[in-house]
């Protein structure tokens, strides 16, 4: 699912929000755990400043070999970073309030999952090897992740979901969504290694 808004969801996820110049760049050379977040914090700089030094179309995209150039943010960078983020978090909140369909009395709505609900997946295989592999890049495989309106672990539009957010209805719209667009999850999956989204 391609999305316009990563880079601000996930710096408003980590409170982390303005562009700040780098002092004292190093290269980092990307190793299994790490996240830009990770290093943000490790190097005492921000999500965005990585981004942006680096360029990186997707904050929530980095491999194991990639080089990044990171350094220490100035004090100046991080009083400006401080103003702007409130601002960027009550924009973001604001922004994701109103993306919450409104709930019965009787479900919470961060959730909105309808218990009768009932798929089984048939995909298999390398199929499903290539749907795992998505799912972890796109969520964590956490079927709660929100990323402004994109919902679950397949990151599925609101609007596609029609406002049953339950593991079932996840997974029956996933397949859908990629059977009729890529024909496959391997298909999906090489789109998304080609560019950051599928």
């Amino acid at each position: 699912m391609k999305k316009t808004a990563v880079i601000a969801s996930a710096a408003a996820l980590t409170g982390v929000f303005a562009s700040a110049a780098v002092a004292n760049a190093d290269t980092v050379t990307v190793k299994s755990g790490d996240t830009v977040s990770k290093l943000a914090k490790d190097y005492n700089t921000t999500v965005d400043a990585i981004v942006n030094t680096n360029k990186l179309s997707n904050a929530n995209l980095i491999f194991v070999g990639q080089k990044l150039e990171i350094g220490e943010t100035t004090q100046a960078d991080n009083n400006q970073q401080a103003a702007q983020g409130q601002q960027s978090q009550q924009a973001a909140q604001g922004q994701q309030s109103q993306q919450v369909a409104p709930a019965a009395s009787s479900q919470q709505a961060t959730t909105n999952y309808n218990t009768n609900s009932n798929y089984t997946s048939n995909v298999s295989g390398n199929e499903q090897a290539a749907k795992e592999w998505i799912a972890a890049r796109e969520s964590g495989g956490n079927y709660g992740a929100r990323n402004g309106q994109y919902i679950g672990r397949y990151q599925l539009s609101a609007s596609y979901l029609g406002g049953d957010y339950s593991p079932a209805n996840q997974e029956r719209v996933a397949d859908q969504y990629v059977a009729s667009r890529y024909g496959s999850w391997s298909a999906a999956q090489s789109h998304w290694l080609s560019n950051g989204w599928y």
